[in-house]
């Protein structure tokens, strides 16, 4: 098994935590094949024998890994939404790891545009009944990132005016030398906190169908929910929206549409204002490595990619 580590994880103490993770498994693999998921975690995936195949994943941020285990326990005890079950979770040496199991599926990212529009819109109002469902069994006293203290969950920040318009600066920031010329505009609009439900709630803030697994038209499992937060649901409805909505195809209306029908189908939909979609358009633009992200599928080129977050935000400050 050393051999199978050190291939699959660069570094000696990954190799490690991930080993201390293995022993919880009855069984030895005799396969671990590293795969590309995620910036802040390794993944490998780990084959035995005889029983099915395990996730493997290791952190050095392991408060982040041991509130994403949490979480996943959370969500399968409280919600519909399929998650990976939990296998083992830990620390070891300062590095956290966590063992799920292996859920069988397709990309959903590479197969949502090639689907009939019936399945994609049967998708995208799964993805909005989902996320009221979570909205419905995840509230919290205040903002921000969330981790696990002996209470439960935990955040920060009390007041939202004060936690989303920070949110938004660094979501601002971000955005490339493209984009200069609208950062005054956008500045503004977060001058006046959105008028909304401003209950703190779970925000899966990379909830979209590339982080999720289909077979047979239905979702088998959502990945990756790795450094939560809690922030007010108008601003997890509007980041949802556009990674589920817009992201994929030239005419997003009826998914919107969808999509809203499915959250409107568990709880009230909140007031999504001007804000909320300008903040979220601009924090879905770049990815945490600082990298433009490429919407579509197959992906669109750099220039492409860039034109089509500018003419989303370009669309947002026009109907303010």
């Amino acid at each position: 098994m050393t051999d199978a580590l050190a291939a699959a994880f660069g570094d000696e103490r990954a190799r490690v935590a991930a080993a201390v993770g293995l022993d919880a498994i009855a069984e030895s693999p005799i396969e671990i094949e590293a795969i590309t998921r995620g910036n802040r975690k390794e993944t490998a995936i780990a084959r035995f024998p005889t029983r099915g195949p395990v996730v493997v994943q290791v952190s050095t941020e392991p408060t982040w890994l041991r509130t994403e285990a949490a979480l996943l326990r959370e969500i399968r005890q409280r919600t519909f939404v399929p998650v990976p079950p939990v296998l083992a979770a830990g620390t070891h040496d300062g590095v956290a790891y966590m063992l799920t199991a292996y859920v069988a599926g397709s990309d959903l990212h590479a197969a949502f545009a090639a689907v009939e529009r019936e399945t994609q819109r049967a998708l995208a109002r799964w993805f909005g009944r989902a996320l009221a469902r979570l909205h419905d069994a995840f509230a919290f006293d205040a903002y921000g990132r969330l981790e696990l203290a002996e209470a439960g969950f935990t955040a920060s920040q009390q007041d939202w005016p004060t936690w989303f318009a920070d949110y938004g600066e660094r979501a601002i920031d971000r955005l490339p030398a493209a984009f200069d010329d609208l950062a005054a505009d956008l500045r503004d609009l977060l001058a006046e906190p959105p008028d909304s439900d401003r209950t703190p709630r779970l925000f899966p803030w990379d909830f979209r169908p590339g982080n999720a697994l289909v077979a047979d038209g239905s979702v088998t499992a959502v990945l990756d929910w790795e450094a939560p937060l809690s922030a007010a649901p108008a601003l997890s409805v509007a980041k949802a929206e556009y990674l589920v909505a817009d992201w994929y195809v030239d005419d997003p209306e009826p998914l919107r549409a969808a999509f809203r029908e499915g959250y409107e189908s568990i709880r009230a939909m909140p007031a999504v204002s001007p804000a909320h979609r300008a903040v979220a358009i601009a924090a879905s633009a770049i990815d945490s490595a600082g990298r433009v992200t490429n919407p579509r599928y197959p992906p669109v080129a750099s220039d492409a990619a860039v034109a089509f977050h500018r003419d989303a935000l370009e669309s947002v400050l026009a109907g303010v």
